[in-house]
């Protein structure tokens, strides 16, 4: 089974980066984050990884969906899950190894971030590294989060354009549901606000680890992840 997942692995991580689009995202990601942080930089000659922690998590709306809409619903179009489903994979090591795989590609854009991180630590004074440590395992628990529902979206479509917006529709509501909380009954508003992935990364930047943020985050994964799976197993009841 373990060598299994690792063939998988291996081979959708070589499909990432032997693919022009896993470059021109990360270069894109970099480039808005570095905006972002040089701007205020050289404007006021100050800056912090907040405007990072702000940031990265909008840009992951665009950015993951794009990188995942095609694990699976490329595999569909082009009737090659069908082949490899008849290997000796099981449908959970597909799906969370092609996880798993997106999952190192938004890795890669974060540690490419971390020169931000180092600049910051050379340059300025009185740094809580442990906030800016705690900041950068929300952003990674957030792309996870956001990358699970990637996979679900991939799985339910054979079209890639479908798959990104299903994927970007899931994400967006999730990030915006503490913005409308004046909008909503009271007796709603602890539902959304704790429903809300950007509440729970808040928390984390802020150096504040709570297990609710913790389970929160585990349960959005595990949930889209075993949706994923169900889907893709659906094809033998037909």
């Amino acid at each position: 089974m373990r060598n299994n997942f690792k063939i998988i692995y291996r081979k959708e991580v070589q499909s990432f980066f032997n693919s022009p689009v896993a470059y021109i995202t990360l270069v894109v990601f970099l480039l808005i984050n570095a905006w972002f942080f040089t701007s205020t930089f050289f404007l006021i000659n100050e800056s912090d990884l907040r405007m990072l922690f702000t940031v990265a998590p909008i840009v992951f709306i665009f950015f993951i969906p794009a990188i995942t809409m095609g694990m699976i619903a490329k595999e569909k179009n082009s009737g090659t899950l069908e082949f490899i489903t008849t290997l000796p994979f099981s449908d959970a090591e597909i799906v969370i190894a092609k996880f798993l795989a997106a999952l190192t590609l938004v890795a890669t854009a974060l540690l490419f971030t971390t020169v931000h991180f180092i600049t910051l630590l050379i340059v300025g004074n009185n740094i809580d590294v442990g906030a800016l440590i705690s900041g950068y395992l929300g952003l990674l628990l957030v792309g996870a989060a956001y990358t699970a529902i990637g996979t679900f979206g991939s799985s339910v479509t054979d079209n890639q354009i479908t798959a990104f917006i299903i994927s970007f529709l899931i994400i967006f509501i999730l990030f915006i549901l503490d913005k409308i909380l004046m909008f909503v009954p009271g007796f709603l508003s602890s539902l959304l606000q704790y429903l809300s992935i950007d509440y729970h990364l808040s928390n984390i930047s802020r150096g504040v680890i709570d297990s609710r943020n913790l389970v929160y985050l585990g349960s959005i994964i595990l949930f889209f992840l075993l949706m994923s799976i169900r889907v893709v197993e659906m094809r033998k009841w037909r």
